[in-house]
């Protein structure tokens, strides 16, 4: 026996009054999409928000990094000048210092020659008249040698000496004893005396040739016109220094 009660089965007509139910469940589900929708457009905003805030941090820190590259370039430059300018100040520096330098060896060489100058005029100081007071020699890179030569004179004051000097190196050559002339020192004939005049003293330089098979001992030194002049004898290694006097 079937006890299941039997189905109602309802008509409802268009435009009629729909129960209270029904109309229940349509507000719960137009309610409940109403909030899926909002909280769709929250949740966008919130996830859309830190994107725009990254996009921010992301255009200031490109700016950063620009103003950062320009300030690098500046100081490269910077240190680029100052590099130059360091260089250009240690070469001028150098230059400053090696003209000291040779400006501090001119005046050594002046003093020593206002202290040869206050001997030589000094109240207490040998009168003599013209003399070679020394002469030095010292060997080239050519093979020659450069002699120095002062002459000197205090007796008359004021007086200037003028004339030319000439020498003579003795020594031996081929086992044999050899004088070198004026002509053969200079490789040539009729070479002039070497013009001084001054009036209490003067300095000579110049090169002279020896013999490659040659041995020097001594330096004959003569001043004047020739047959008048005074002759002095040096001994070649003790340059400076006179062995004799005379003639």
């Amino acid at each position: 026996m079937n006890n299941r009660p039997p189905m109602r089965v309802q008509v409802r007509l268009p435009g009629a009054p729909q129960p209270p139910a029904d109309r229940r469940r349509l507000l719960v589900i137009a309610g409940i999409w109403l909030l899926s929708l909002v909280l769709a457009v929250l949740g966008g905003c919130w996830l859309g928000a830190p994107r725009g805030e990254q996009g921010q941090r992301v255009q200031v820190a490109e700016k950063r990094a620009d103003t950062l590259q320009t300030q690098l370039t500046e100081l490269q430059q910077k240190q680029a000048t100052l590099e130059a300018s360091d260089r250009i100040s240690r070469a001028a520096n150098n230059e400053v210092q090696s003209s000291l330098a040779e400006r501090d060896e001119e005046i050594a060489g002046l003093r020593a020659d206002v202290a040869f100058y206050e001997r030589l005029v000094g109240s207490t100081s040998q009168r003599k008249g013209l003399n070679t007071h020394s002469i030095e020699f010292s060997p080239e890179s050519a093979g020659t040698w450069q002699y120095s030569v002062v002459l000197t004179q205090n007796l008359n004051r004021g007086a200037i000496s003028q004339g030319q000097m000439r020498f003579t190196v003795e020594g031996v050559k081929n086992g044999k004893l050899a004088t070198i002339s004026w002509d053969e020192l200079h490789q040539r004939s009729k070479v002039p005396g070497q013009d001084y005049s001054f009036r209490y003293f003067q300095q000579l330089t110049g090169s002279v040739m020896l013999p490659a098979d040659f041995t020097p001992q001594r330096v004959k030194v003569t001043l004047g016109s020739g047959a008048g002049g005074t002759t002095q004898v040096f001994d070649w290694k003790q340059a400076g220094a006179p062995a004799s006097k005379g003639e």
